[in-house]
């Protein structure tokens, strides 16, 4: 026998669902209850919100630097590269000074090479075009690599210009809070109708940091939910877990390295290959040897680790070989002696770095 107050919900759910879209797109919170969803969720923001650099600030280069390093990519994952790149380029006129080559390798190791190409040019642009940075969402918008929901987070985090954003998180947040599936048009007006214009940036924030921190995609904790008394579902809608699309494949590298004078790997040399300026992934980016196939034949010595890596919709399986060459015959296995040294100045992939972590170079 079902507890009544699923009951409740499923009524509730059944009600919501019957309602014509026209009639949702105003707000998923109305009347006095609107102002009291508002400073429930501040409250709650202000209390409990992680302590992350990026919340320390309300200059727009270091909001717009943490929003692209964030794109796809964990928040544990981005802290230490956040910290160095500032150190690098503490400022977009640095970034706009600097070489493509020196902003691919502060980047290296948060993959998605892309970001970091994008948010050099559109800093070249700022730099020439600007004069300093453009301070709401329309002029943000025309900036490479920045989309609607980056614009939006900038301008609002700082500058307080009243726009939503909308991400995974808040949609998240949205579909349950009223029980339907709404369009995109109608997830951005809801999160429009919601948002507090007192402090935008900090409300934005929240509905982010909930939907992160609570209302998780997997048994999201409702009890601790300050917004529960107006969420339609109470989490308890389920949703269709979409099939994988990630691939499987196995590759070997090639782990090469000369000593220096004998005081350690540091003052010897790797050798590395460069990924095509063409190549439709990390392009110009630095790797080890690699090839689809061991070498035959494959001395039982010769390996080294294993190692998984994911990158976009592939897993790989990657088997290390030390100081064991790859074929010449394969183009992959040709390359350039590199200082151990010089390795931080150049951008190298994240398996690269993995590697070459694990065996104490760098």
């Amino acid at each position: 026998m079902r507890a009544s107050g699923s009951i409740a919900v499923e009524t509730r759910l059944a009600a919501s669902r019957t309602a014509p879209a026209p009639d949702l797109v105003n707000s998923a919170v109305s009347g006095k209850d609107l102002g009291r969803f508002r400073r429930a969720l501040l409250r709650w923001y202000d209390q409990n919100r992680r302590d992350l650099p990026w919340r320390e600030t309300r200059d727009p280069y270091r909001i717009w630097l943490s929003e692209i390093m964030l794109q796809q990519t964990r928040v544990a994952a981005v802290l230490d590269h956040y910290r160095i790149f500032l150190e690098r380029f503490p400022n977009v006129e640095a970034l706009a000074a600097a070489s493509e080559e020196a902003v691919l390798a502060a980047w290296s190791g948060l993959g998605y090479y892309r970001r970091a190409r994008m948010l050099y040019q559109a800093a070249q642009q700022i730099a020439e075009q600007h004069g300093g940075f453009p301070r709401n969402s329309e002029a943000l918008l025309a900036l490479p690599g920045i989309g609607r929901y980056t614009a939006a987070a900038i301008a609002s985090i700082a500058f307080a210009e009243p726009v939503a954003v909308v991400d995974g998180n808040v949609e998240r947040v949205l579909q349950r809070l009223i029980g339907i599936n709404l369009t995109t048009a109608q997830i951005w007006q809801h999160a429009q109708a919601l948002l507090a214009s007192s402090r935008p940036g900090d409300f934005n924030q929240a509905m982010m940091e909930l939907g992160a921190t609570v209302c998780v995609p997997r048994e999201p904790r409702c009890l601790m939910c300050p917004v529960r008394k107006w969420c339609v579902t109470q989490g308890e809608v389920p949703r269709a877990e979409p099939p994988s699309r990630q691939k499987k494949k196995q590759i070997w590298c090639a782990l090469e390295w000369r000593d220096g004078d004998g005081n350690g790997n540091k003052n010897g040399k790797v050798r590395l290959v460069q990924r095509p300026r063409k190549a439709s992934l990390m392009p110009g980016m630095w790797e080890l040897p690699q090839s689809s196939e061991p070498p035959r034949p494959l001395p039982v010595s010769a390996h080294w680790r294993t190692f998984r890596h994911s990158i976009t919709i592939t897993d790989y399986t990657v088997h290390v070989l030390r100081n064991t060459p790859l074929p010449d015959t394969l183009p992959a296995a040709k390359g350039k002696w590199i200082a151990i040294d010089r390795i931080p100045q150049i951008p190298i992939t994240g398996l690269t770095r993995k590697i070459l972590k694990a065996g104490g170079i760098i």
